[in-house]
C-alpha cells in the first residue's frame, strides 16, 4: 500500500512538472500530443449555420451558443467564423443595418455525427437558428468541412445549401448527386506538375508515392507519372492504402517493408486525414521511418516528437493553395473581447494547433550554426506571424460568399417591393443555391473568388516545410512557391535565402542507382525503370563531360580522348617523315645505295672491255643496274609528307622500276642458257641470241606492268588517307586504293623473280669461267625471300611502321640484286684485275 501511495505522488508531481513545462510554449509553435483524446479530435468535422439577425448582435449571444470545449484543432475554425462575422457586421456596404451570425451544426466539432438527429433532437434545440418556423423551416446555407465525408452525410438529413471548405474533392462536384453542395477550395489539376517541378529542382528522380485506394488517388497517381515520364522521374514504389481498416490490416507489414526497404528517399503523399491513410502514416513516424514526405497543406504534421534539426530539407513539404495575407486578424486577436466572446484566449493561443506559422526574415544559414542548446535562444529573438490555414481561409471566403448572396436576395426583395422591410429569413432555396453558384466577388484581401469557376482553375501553390525543434516543436517556413502561369523557367521559385544557403547545406539525394561522372555513360539495366542503370566507361575516343549523359560523345577525327575520357585532346600528327630517326637512316640509305650503285655503274663503264664485264651481255648490265638506281631512288616517294603525286609515283615508280630490274635479270638468265645450251653451230638459236631477242623481254614485261599501273591509276588511284586507330595519333598515309591491284603488281614482279630464279638454279652449273648464273640464282633468292617476309610483317603493322617495312623491303631487295650480282664482278675488276683476263683464263687452261 505505501508503494501504491509512494507511486501516485510521484506520478502527479511528474504530471504537474509537465504542465508547468507546457506553460513556457513559445507562441505559434504546436506540441503534436499522441493521446487518445488528441487522436480522437482529429476524426471529428465540424458544421455552421449562417442566418441574418434583423438586429444587432446580442452581447451574451455566443456566451450560450459556445459552453462547450472546442478541441484543440478546432480553434482555428472558431475564430475564423467570429472574426469574419464580426468584420462583416462593422463593414456598412454589405448587410446593412442587420447582423450575420453563426450557430453550430448539433453534433458536429464535438460529438461524432452519427449518433445526432439534426432537425428532432431537443436536446440541441438551442443551437437553431432564431425565427425558426417549424412549419415552414428556413433556407439558411450551411458550411461543412474539413472532411468531404461529412458533407456527403448531411445531405441526407438536410436540403438547404452547402459550401464545403475542405480541400477540393471531385465527387462533391457531381451537380447530380450533390446539386445544392458548393466547393471553396481550389482544384488541385496542376499539383503533381508542381511537385515534379520542385523534384526536378533538387535531382530527386526516384520518388515512392503512397495514395489512396479510390478514384481520387488512382487519378493523381495517372496525373503525376505522366508527368514524371515527362520529366525522367521514376517511381520507385507505389503503395496504395486501402479505405478499410481491415484490408489495411492485413497488408500493414507489406506497405512497411516496402517503404522502409525501398531506397527512395522522397515520399510523396497524396489522399485525405481521417482514413487509413492517416493511420498507416502515423504508423511509420511510430517505426522511425524517416523520409522527406512531399503532400498537401493537409498533411501538415509533425512526425516525430525527438527529431531536432534545423534543416529545410527534413520532415514533410507541403504544397498550400496561395492566399493573400488578413492583416487585420492579428489586431482582432489583441482586441479580442472575452466578455463578448467566451474564449480562453491564452489557452487558444497556446493551441493554435494546424495554424501556419511563419518565421520573418529568417536567415537559413545563420540557423545552421545553432547547437540544441541555443535554439530556445533563437526561438525568443524571432517574431511569428500568424497566418490561416488553408481550410481557415476557404472557410472566411465562405463566409463572404454567403454574406453577399444574403445581400443580393434582399436588394431584390426590395426592388420587386415583396416587402417593406427584410426579416432575414429566406426559405427558397432554390433561388439561394443559383445566386450562391455563380457568386463572384472581391473579399478584403484583394483576390477574386468565383463559386463557379473556381474548380476548373489551376492553382497557385506556396511550398512551406516543417521543421522540427526538440520536445515536439515545430515550425513551419515558407521556402517557395508555384505558379503555372508564369514562363516555363519561372514557375517555381525557391526562396532566395534558402538558395544562398545552399552550399553550406547537403541537399540529400534520392536515386536508384549512383551517378555517373565524367567519363561513363548511362548502361540501363533490362527490365527496370530508366532511373535504375549501371555505370559503363565510354569506349576508346569518345568522352562525356557531364554527369548521367546516356550516350558518350565521339571526338573529331583530328583529335582524342584522354585516358579519364572526360575531353578530348589535339592528336599528334604522324608520317615518316625525314625528320624521325627512322625517316632520316632509310633516307640515307638510299641515297648512299644508289650512289653506290651508280659507281658500279661507273667501273661497268670503264672496265667495259674486260670479260667479265662483255660476259652475259654488257648492256644487260647497264640496264640493271640504272633499274636498281633508279630503285634505290623511289624509296624516298615513301618518306616525308604525303600528298597526292607521292601517293601515285609511290606505287607506280616502284612496280615499274622493279619490273625493268626483274625483268632484265631474267633476259641475262635466258641469255645465260641461249650462250651455253643452244650455241650449237648452224642453228637458228645462235642467231637469235647474237641479234639480241632475249632484250626484248624487258619492254615486254615493262608494258604488261605499266598497263596494269595504268587501269590502277584510272580506276582506283592512291590517295591520302587518315588513320585515327592509333591512340593520341592521326596518321597520314598513302591508301593504296585498290588493294587488288597492289598485290596483282606484287604478284607479277613475284612471277618474274621465280622464273628468273628457276632459269637461273638450272643454269648454275654450266662450265664457264664468267658464268653468273650462280650470282643470279642467289639475287632472285635474296629478292623472293624479301617479298615473302615483307607481306605477313607489312600488313601487321600500321602507321609509319608499315611504310618503313616497305621502304625496308625496297632497299633491301635492291641490295640483294646489287649484292650477289655485281659485288663480286667488282672485286674481280678492282681488286684482282689480273684474273679480269681472258688470255689469263687461257694460260690457266693449258697449264
Amino acid at each position: 500500500m505505501k508503494k501504491l501511495c509512494v507511486f501516485i505522488i510521484c506520478f502527479l508531481l511528474l504530471k504537474f512538472s509537465l504542465f508547468l513545462c507546457s506553460l513556457r510554449e513559445t507562441t505559434c509553435f504546436w506540441r503534436m500530443k499522441q493521446s487518445e483524446e488528441d487522436e480522437g479530435e482529429l476524426r471529428t468535422d465540424c458544421g455552421f449555420i449562417l442566418f441574418i439577425n434583423p438586429y444587432p448582435i446580442e452581447e451574451d449571444f455566443y456566451n450560450t451558443l459556445i459552453h462547450f470545449r472546442i478541441p484543440t484543432r478546432k480553434y482555428e475554425y472558431f475564430l475564423v467564423l467570429l472574426f469574419a462575422t464580426d468584420e462583416i457586421n462593422r463593414n456598412p456596404f454589405i448587410l446593412p443595418n442587420m447582423s450575420i451570425i453563426f450557430s453550430i451544426i448539433s453534433g458536429m466539432c464535438f460529438q461524432t455525427l452519427d449518433t445526432i438527429d439534426l432537425r428532432y433532437s431537443p436536446k440541441y434545440s438551442f443551437f437553431r437558428p432564431p425565427n425558426y418556423d417549424c412549419r415552414k423551416s428556413p433556407c439558411n446555407v450551411a458550411l461543412t468541412g474539413p472532411s468531404w465525408t461529412t458533407s456527403v452525410r448531411l445531405t441526407t438529413y438536410t436540403t438547404y445549401p452547402q459550401i464545403f471548405f475542405g480541400p477540393f474533392h471531385p465527387i462533391l462536384s457531381d451537380n447530380v448527386l450533390f446539386p445544392y453542395v458548393y466547393q471553396v477550395a481550389h482544384k488541385d489539376a496542376c499539383l503533381p506538375r508542381a511537385m515534379v517541378s520542385l523534384m526536378l529542382y533538387f535531382a530527386w528522380i526516384w520518388i515512392g508515392l503512397v495514395i489512396s485506394d479510390d478514384d481520387q488517388g488512382i487519378q493523381f497517381l495517372s496525373d503525376l507519372r505522366e508527368e514524371m515520364q515527362r520529366k525522367g522521374i521514376c517511381l520507385a514504389f507505389v503503395n496504395m492504402i486501402p479505405d478499410s481498416i481491415q484490408l489495411y490490416t492485413k497488408r500493414a507489414v507489406i506497405y512497411d517493408n516496402q517503404i522502409m526497404t525501398s531506397s527512395a528517399k522522397v515520399v510523396a503523399i497524396y489522399g485525405e486525414m481521417n482514413s487509413t491513410l492517416e493511420v498507416s502514416f502515423r504508423r511509420w513516424a511510430y517505426l522511425g521511418v524517416q523520409r522527406i514526405w512531399v503532400t498537401t497543406s493537409q498533411w501538415d504534421v509533425i512526425t516525430s516528437n525527438k527529431d531536432f534539426s534545423l534543416d529545410p530539407f527534413h520532415g514533410t513539404i507541403t504544397y498550400m493553395h496561395h492566399h493573400g495575407k488578413v492583416s487585420k486578424f492579428m489586431n482582432f486577436m489583441r482586441t479580442l473581447n472575452t466578455s463578448k466572446y467566451p474564449v480562453d484566449i491564452s489557452q487558444m493561443k497556446m493551441k493554435w494547433n494546424f495554424f501556419n506559422c511563419s518565421v520573418s526574415d529568417t536567415n537559413y544559414s545563420s540557423m545552421n550554426h545553432y547547437l540544441y542548446n541555443t535554439t530556445l535562444e533563437w526561438l525568443s529573438q524571432h517574431k511569428f506571424d500568424m497566418v490561416w490555414s488553408e481550410e481557415g481561409y476557404n472557410l472566411y471566403n465562405a463566409v463572404y460568399a454567403v454574406a453577399h448572396t444574403y445581400h443580393e436576395i434582399i436588394l431584390q426583395q426590395l426592388e420587386s417591393q415583396n416587402i417593406a422591410k427584410p426579416t432575414g429569413v429566406f426559405r427558397d432555396c432554390h433561388q439561394m443555391a443559383s445566386l450562391l453558384k455563380y457568386r463572384v466577388f472581391t473579399n478584403p484581401v484583394g483576390e477574386l473568388v468565383d463559386m463557379n469557376l473556381r474548380k476548373k482553375l489551376c492553382a497557385n501553390y506556396d511550398i512551406y516545410n516543417i521543421w522540427n525543434f526538440p520536445q515536439g516543436f515545430g515550425l513551419k517556413v515558407k521556402i517557395g512557391s508555384y505558379s503555372s502561369y508564369l514562363p516555363q523557367s519561372q514557375q517555381l521559385h525557391i526562396s532566395e535565402d534558402l538558395e544562398l544557403s545552399m552550399g553550406s547545406i547537403l541537399v540529400p539525394t534520392s536515386t536508384c542507382s549512383v551517378t555517373c561522372t565524367p567519363g561513363f555513360r548511362k548502361f540501363y539495366q533490362e527490365q527496370a525503370p530508366d532511373c535504375c542503370f549501371d555505370c559503363a566507361w565510354c569506349p576508346e575516343n569518345e568522352i562525356s563531360n557531364e554527369t548521367d549523359m546516356e550516350q558518350c560523345v565521339r571526338c573529331p577525327d583530328d583529335q582524342y580522348s584522354s585516358a579519364e575520357h572526360t575531353h578530348c585532346l589535339q592528336r599528334h600528327v604522324s608520317f615518316l617523315a625525314y625528320e624521325d630517326p627512322l625517316g632520316m637512316t632509310l633516307a640515307f640509305m638510299s641515297l648512299c645505295f644508289s650512289a653506290l650503285t651508280a659507281l658500279v655503274l661507273g667501273a661497268f663503264v670503264k672496265y667495259n672491255g674486260t670479260p667479265i664485264v662483255k660476259a652475259n651481255n654488257r648492256t644487260l648490265s647497264y640496264i640493271l643496274l640504272v633499274s636498281i638506281t633508279f630503285c634505290f631512288l623511289c624509296a624516298l616517294f615513301f618518306i616525308g609528307h604525303p600528298n597526292t603525286v607521292t601517293c601515285i609515283l609511290q606505287q607506280t615508280t616502284f612496280g615499274v622500276f622493279f619490273t625493268v630490274a626483274v625483268s632484265t635479270v631474267l633476259a641475262k638468265t635466258i641469255t645465260v642458257v641461249l650462250a651455253f645450251k643452244l650455241t650449237t653451230p648452224g642453228r637458228r638459236m645462235r642467231r637469235m641470241l647474237l641479234s639480241g631477242v632475249p632484250n626484248f623481254v624487258i619492254p615486254i614485261c615493262t608494258l604488261f606492268q605499266s598497263v596494269v599501273c595504268g587501269i590502277w591509276l584510272v580506276t582506283s588511284p592512291p590517295f591520302i588517307d587518315t588513320d585515327t586507330s592509333e591512340h593520341g595519333q592521326i596518321i597520314i598515309v598513302c591508301n593504296k586504293g585498290s588493294v587488288i591491284a597492289f598485290h596483282f603488281v606484287l604478284g607479277y614482279l613475284g612471277s618474274l623473280a621465280l622464273g628468273s630464279f628457276t632459269v637461273a638454279f638450272l643454269a648454275r652449273n654450266l662450265p664457264d669461267r664468267f658464268n653468273e648464273a650462280k650470282f643470279l640464282t642467289f639475287s632472285m633468292l635474296v629478292f623472293c625471300c624479301v617479298w615473302v617476309t615483307f607481306l605477313p610483317v607489312y600488313h601487321s603493322t600500321k602507321g609509319k611502321v608499315m611504310v618503313a617495312v616497305e621502304v625496308f623491303s625496297i632497299l633491301a631487295s635492291c641490295a640483294g640484286l646489287l649484292g650477289c650480282i655485281f659485288v663480286p664482278k667488282c672485286y674481280v675488276i678492282l681488286i684482282r684485275p689480273y684474273s679480269n683476263s681472258l688470255q689469263k683464263y687461257k694460260d690457266k687452261l693449258l697449264y
